[in-house]
């Protein structure tokens, strides 16, 4: 008997779960061969020059957009959301930032990683040794306009006084010599299935457990965005 109180799946022979599960793989197939194909379109996206030098301070002092490369061709930047007057980083971001690894394999392939954000170097220092993280390496973009030149802070950059807000994202660069040009950019849902934890969580049978879900009656869920916290803020 199925407890309210504690949901579970409809329980089937073993023919009934092999047939449902047949169809279901089908179906997820179908999607990764179309985001095969979405992915085939973003390879041949046009790119933009970025014209405006950058400066950014991390551990070992500061450093261009060029040197961020590391003499790669490609980048990849999270724009970690943390404001200059925050004095913790986005928890969301930070579910993202609990799954990144080390860059070894992205190296293999001329790609390299990094973090920015606006808030000051040493505030981002104490919250990744807070959050115990090793990769990848995080730098602060206080002293330039790159957070919102890149369109992940908002607000007017000549008006200290004006509102400001910050978005997270992912912003791609590519290099031809000394020459940068950005290839791509993604944020909000964009994401979410850059190896964060929402990827598993999207494999179990109770998903997210959100309710902007579908989801089968009863199934446990709570509004979205009110029960992540950070890694080491979960009562548990």
């Amino acid at each position: 008997m199925n407890d309210s109180r504690n949901p579970l799946p409809p329980i089937v022979s073993m023919d009934e779960w092999r047939a449902a599960l047949e169809q279901q793989i089908a179906k997820e197939k179908a999607l990764t061969r179309a985001r095969d194909k979405l992915n085939a379109e973003r390879r041949r996206l046009p790119m933009v020059k970025v014209e405006k030098e950058y400066v950014f301070e991390g551990p070992s002092g500061k450093v261009s957009l060029l040197e961020l490369f590391e003499g790669r061709r490609q980048l990849i930047v999270y724009h970690f959301m943390f404001g200059p007057d925050w004095e913790a980083g986005c928890d969301g971001c930070s579910w993202v930032a609990d799954a990144m690894t080390h860059p070894a394999h992205l190296h293999a392939r001329d790609t390299s990683f990094v973090m920015i954000s606006r808030a000051p170097l040493d505030k981002l220092e104490r919250y990744k040794a807070r959050m115990g993280w090793i990769h990848p390496t995080w730098y602060s973009s206080y002293d330039s306009d790159f957070n919102f030149d890149m369109g992940v802070t908002t607000g007017n950059k000549d008006d200290p006084s004006a509102d400001r807000g910050e978005k997270h994202g992912v912003s791609v660069f590519l290099r031809n010599g000394n020459d940068i040009y950005r290839t791509y950019f993604t944020g909000k849902r964009g994401v979410e299935y850059l190896g964060s934890h929402w990827t598993y969580l999207d494999l179990t049978a109770y998903g997210r457990q959100e309710t902007w879900e579908d989801s089968p009656e009863g199934w446990p869920q709570t509004a979205p965005y009110v029960w992540n916290r950070r890694h080491d803020e979960y009562d548990i």
